[in-house]
């Protein structure tokens, strides 16, 4: 478990990703056995000292894991760094992080104690709306550098809650988020339902995550009641009709005892008529959920528009009365890039200008 960084002035060499079985092997090469397995990743992923607790470290742990603990954290340290934050006026924080090979993602610090993070570099959906999907599929996240993401922030505050609904699409990686969510909702100490798994839906999500040890919550991508629009807005989304991907969401509701959170995209002359709200309240009323509403961010290059903050909140009171809880929200840390990926984005089509605005971060250890 090497670190992948490469020399400067070099190309950047392809490796692949960071998975917490390889991590679990380097511990157990070292000597670990299952309970210092699991107290170093637990102290990795809670962003504590490997050296905390009242006990010495050296008398609870074999003297080869001891020794090998300082490249060890070293190791850890280098899955993912922290490239730039951008504080934000509401309280977030968007965070461009840099993976081993030199590829980004971003991470947001959300009000309230919760983490947004990415499972993917790019994504291959090709949501219309959504600068990450302009993009495509860069590579695959390992579950290591997902909890790395969590790691990176909790290191710069509490973190209670995380989200999978920065950059990709979670069921196109699905294997690596799993691993991902039991780790986090076990050693990493975040409660089941404050896992939140974002999809645009997927017949093999509704199959793998009742099966898991830790069941996250599950937020789906509904943004239209009408299939033809639902598959020009997500081009390369499984085909799930809206039917069908509320009739899953629900059944996994059942089981769980969670409420599914829909999430829809408000797009002014687009999914904003009163046929929509029509087919949300036949879709949702007295469906065990939350719809989710958020305006459109502005995307250089995307022509979509936003309505006005208050035909969105006539959109939400009018839903509200009709039998469906509606929330309207804002995208975390809007006045800093507001959509997901265009700090990337920004970050790869102009390096100095990008430098210029950035919030400069103290440097990680080596």
């Amino acid at each position: 478990m090497k670190s992948r960084h490469m020399p400067s002035g070099g190309a950047a060499r392809a490796a692949p990703p960071m998975r917490l079985d390889a991590l679990r092997q380097r511990l157990r090469a070292a000597g670990a056995g299952p309970n210092h397995e699991q107290r170093v990743l637990r102290l990795w992923s809670q962003a504590l000292p490997q050296d905390s607790g009242k006990r010495r470290i050296q008398d609870f742990l074999p003297a080869s894991l001891f020794a090998a603990l300082p490249d060890i954290e070293a190791e850890l340290a280098s899955i993912a760094r922290l490239r730039s934050a951008h504080p934000a006026e509401d309280g977030g924080e968007r965070l461009l992080v840099e993976l081993a090979d030199d590829q980004t993602v971003e991470s947001v610090l959300l009000p309230r104690d919760g983490l947004c993070i990415s499972s993917q570099v790019g994504c291959a959906v090709g949501c219309l709306f959504c600068m990450t999907g302009r993009e495509g599929l860069v590579r695959q996240l390992g579950s290591a550098e997902m909890v790395a993401q969590v790691a990176l922030a909790r290191a710069r505050r509490p973190v209670k809650k995380v989200v999978f609904m920065g950059m990709g699409e979670p069921a196109h990686n699905l294997d690596n988020v799993i691993e991902a969510i039991d780790l986090l909702g076990t050693a990493g100490n975040i409660g089941h339902k404050n896992l939140v798994f974002s999809t645009v839906g997927d017949p093999r999500v509704f199959e793998r995550l009742p099966q898991g040890r830790v069941k996250p919550a599950l937020a789906l991508s509904l943004h239209t009641t009408k299939p033809a629009l639902r598959e020009q807005l997500l081009p390369r989304a499984p085909r799930m009709t809206p039917e069908e991907l509320v009739a899953a969401g629900e059944a996994y509701a059942q089981a769980t005892g969670y409420p599914i959170q829909y999430q829809w995209t408000l797009l002014e002359g687009v999914n904003d008529g009163d046929d929509e709200l029509d087919g949300i309240v036949r879709l949702l009323a007295g469906k065990y959920g939350v719809l989710n509403m958020i305006p459109f961010n502005k995307v250089d290059g995307i022509d979509f528009r936003r309505p006005s903050w208050e035909r969105a909140a006539e959109i939400a009171r009018t839903l509200h009365r009709r039998g469906v809880l509606t929330k309207l929200r804002q995208s975390a840390a809007q006045d800093v890039e507001g959509g997901c990926g265009q700090l990337r984005a920004r970050s790869l089509a102009s390096p100095v200008e990008f430098r210029r605005k950035r919030v400069d971060c103290a440097p990680g250890p080596a």
